[in-house]
C-alpha cells in the first residue's frame, strides 16, 4: 500500500491580491472620512479648535477603518462563502491559531495606545492654551484677580442663572452678550447663582461646567472675528434649552470702542430668553409638572441684539 502524501498548495497569490486591494480601499475611504469629519464642525474660532478637530479626525479615520473592515469581511462571507441551501451542518471547529490570536490582540492594543497617547498630548496642549482652576466662593478676592497671569483681557465674570447669562468686564460694564477681542488671551471667572450650568461655545470647542459654590477660572484665545452661539449644555431646569446668547469676537479697537460706549449707557433689563415660554405656560393655566420661575433679567449696560444672525 502506497503512503499518502499531502499536496503542497503553495502561496495563494490570488487571496493576497484580493486582501491587499480590500485593505487599500479601506485605507482610502478611512482617510477620506477623516478629512470629511472637519466639515461636520462649526468654524474654528479659537486656538484650541484645531487640536480638538485633529483628535476627532484621527478617531473618525480609525473607526472608519475598523467598521469597513468588519462589515467588508461579513459581506464577503455572505456573498461568496455562504452555505448551500438546506445545509444545516455545523462549520468545522477552528481553534488553537496562536498567530491569529496574537494579531487580533496586539493590533487593537496598539490602536488604543496610539489614541490615548495622542489624546494626552492634545489635552496637555489645551491645558497650556487655556488653563483651568477651581476656587471656592469666598476665597480671597485679591488672589482671584490674576487667575491666569498670561491673559491680556479679564477676568470677565460669566454669571449663569436660570435662565440667562450676564457678563461683567473689569471696568464694570455689564452685557447680555459676550464681547471678546480677537487674538487676545481672555480669562473668565465662571459663576453660577443657582444650579449646575455649562458654558458651551461650539465654535471655540469649549464646554466647561459651572458648579454652584465655586469660581472656575478658564482662559481661551479667540482667533476669528464673527458672531457665535453660547449655549447652556447642562440640564438646569425646564427652560435650559433657551439659555443661549451670542459671543461677538471683534477687533481690539472695536472691542475697546464698545466698552467705552457701553460704559456710558444706563443699566437696563438684559436678555431673558426663557420668559416667553414661562408666560405661555402661565397663560395655559400653569398645568403639568411644576417648574421653577425664571430669574429676573439681569440689569446690564448693553442687552445685545438677539435677532442678529450668528455663524455657529
Amino acid at each position: 500500500m502506497m503512503p499518502t502524501s499531502t499536496e503542497n498548495q503553495g502561496i495563494n497569490y490570488g487571496a493576497i491580491l484580493v486582501i491587499s486591494i480590500a485593505v487599500g480601499v479601506d485605507i482610502f475611504f478611512s482617510v477620506l472620512m477623516a478629512h470629511w469629519s472637519y466639515s461636520w464642525f462649526p468654524v474654528q474660532a479659537s486656538s484650541a479648535a484645531p487640536y480638538v478637530d485633529s483628535l476627532f479626525s484621527l478617531e473618525t479615520g480609525i473607526g472608519t477603518f475598523i467598521f469597513l473592515g468588519c462589515t467588508g469581511v461579513m459581506a464577503w462571507v455572505i456573498l461568496f462563502n455562504r452555505a448551500p441551501k438546506y445545509d444545516e451542518v455545523n462549520g468545522d471547529p477552528i481553534e488553537g491559531n496562536i498567530k491569529l490570536e496574537i494579531v487580533w490582540t496586539v493590533i487593537p492594543l496598539l490602536l488604543v495606545l496610539a489614541i490615548a497617547a495622542y489624546s494626552i498630548n492634545v489635552n496637555n496642549t489645551l491645558s497650556t492654551l487655556g488653563p483651568k482652576q477651581k476656587y471656592r466662593v469666598g476665597d480671597n478676592p485679591a488672589a482671584l484677580v490674576s487667575m491666569d497671569p498670561k491673559s491680556t483681557v479679564g477676568p470677565i465674570e460669566v454669571i449663569a442663572r436660570q435662565w440667562s447669562w450676564e457678563f461683567v468686564y473689569p471696568d464694570g460694564v455689564r452685557s447680555s452678550e459676550l464681547h471678546l477681542p480677537v487674538d487676545q488671551r481672555v480669562n473668565f471667572r465662571l459663576i453660577s447663582e443657582d444650579v449646575l450650568h455649562s458654558f458651551y461655545v461650539p465654535a471655540f470647542r469649549l464646554k466647561q461646567d459651572i458648579v454652584p459654590g465655586s469660581v472656575i477660572s478658564y482662559s481661551l484665545t479667540p482667533t476669528r472675528e464673527g458672531r457665535y452661539r453660547l449655549r447652556d449644555a447642562m440640564f438646569s431646569g425646564a427652560y435650559f434649552s433657551q439659555n443661549q446668547t451670542d459671543v461677538i469676537v471683534e477687533s481690539e479697537k472695536s472691542f475697546a470702542d464698545w466698552l467705552d460706549l457701553s460704559a456710558k449707557q444706563p443699566l437696563q433689563p438684559g436678555l431673558d430668553p426663557s420668559q416667553p415660554l414661562y408666560q405661555r405656560r402661565l397663560a395655559k393655566g400653569d398645568k403639568g409638572w411644576a417648574t421653577v420661575p425664571p430669574s429676573p433679567p439681569p440689569l446690564v449696560n448693553d442687552p445685545g441684539n438677539p435677532s442678529a444672525p450668528h455663524e455657529a
